[in-house]
């Protein structure tokens, strides 16, 4: 039986408080529910605090470039296409450096979960603004404030119908790991968009602010009515939404290519002749 021992107990070079570690937790915990043994996973990240996880836990990872682990993860995935890829960076990683991957991704809704760690600021680099900081926002490189308006991830995503879209919290372990869960056992793109704080850098969407504000959507509420979703997704500040707030099951994109249907591409035979052909056509 799988358990979260399994994934190993990793020291980290994360601040003490930092939300990074209940996320490491909650990954734990949802890779060992589904009975996964982490040679049967893959992890992918990029460049930040949070694209550290990988280093945290046994299991398989790439360590890509600042912005670029979910091309490094569409690779993976369509190559190998029976191992659950996971993707985790933060919010300047993936809405940033990778803002146009990430709509690409999006769109070709590729059977990968992306989970975002969003602490709404620039954590290894020392605390500048990232494109989720709030609009007035004062860091050490924003002294007299953030003039840009803060970029939506949740509004986006459902407006670009990915597969599913989340949101969890860093305080709530167990919601989140469950997020994560049912994130993996969608067919297509699930992007699990995490609120964490940053107990060195933000000092304004702390631990208190958060549990002031969220709250978890109840069954009233139907993941498949996209207007609905996108109503949800711009309710942010008094009150946080958390959960599934946006599923549909559009094609997934490894399902319009039979041979990955297949298995993966390692294990299949090669057609010489074909080939021959191909580059023959571009001779």
């Amino acid at each position: 039986m799988v358990t979260v021992k399994d994934y190993g107990d990793i020291e980290t070079a994360w601040c003490p408080g930092c939300g990074n570690h209940s996320i490491l937790k909650a990954i734990k915990q949802a890779l060992a529910a589904q009975g996964l043994e982490p040679h049967q996973v893959l992890l992918v990240s990029g460049i930040g605090q949070a694209a550290k996880t990988p280093h945290y836990l046994k299991c398989n990872c790439f360590n890509g470039l600042h912005g670029r682990s979910l091309p490094a993860a569409t690779g993976a995935a369509l190559a190998n296409p029976e191992m659950p890829v996971l993707v985790t960076s933060g919010d300047g990683c993936h809405y940033g450096e990778g803002g146009n991957h990430f709509l690409a991704a999006m769109r070709r809704n590729l059977d990968i979960t992306v989970v975002v760690h969003d602490n709404q600021i620039y954590g290894l680099t020392k605390g500048q603004a990232s494109p989720t900081s709030a609009e007035g926002m004062v860091t050490k490189a924003q002294p007299s404030g953030v003039h840009s308006y803060p970029f939506n991830p949740v509004a986006v995503a459902v407006s670009c119908h990915a597969g599913l879209v989340a949101r969890g919290y860093a305080g709530q372990v167990e919601h989140l790991a469950g997020l994560i869960q049912r994130g993996m056992s969608h067919r297509g793109l699930a992007l699990i968009e995490v609120l964490q704080p940053c107990v060195s850098f933000n000092k304004l969407n702390t631990y208190q602010w958060y549990s002031e504000r969220v709250y978890e959507l109840g069954d009233e509420h139907d993941p498949g009515d996209w207007e609905a979703a996108i109503k949800l997704s711009y309710e942010f500040g008094e009150r946080i939404p958390l959960g599934v707030i946006y599923e549909n099951q559009r094609p997934a994109f490894n399902d319009y290519y039979p041979m990955l249907k297949q298995g993966r591409l390692s294990n299949q035979p090669v057609d010489y002749a074909i080939l021959a052909q191909v580059l023959d056509a571009f001779g």
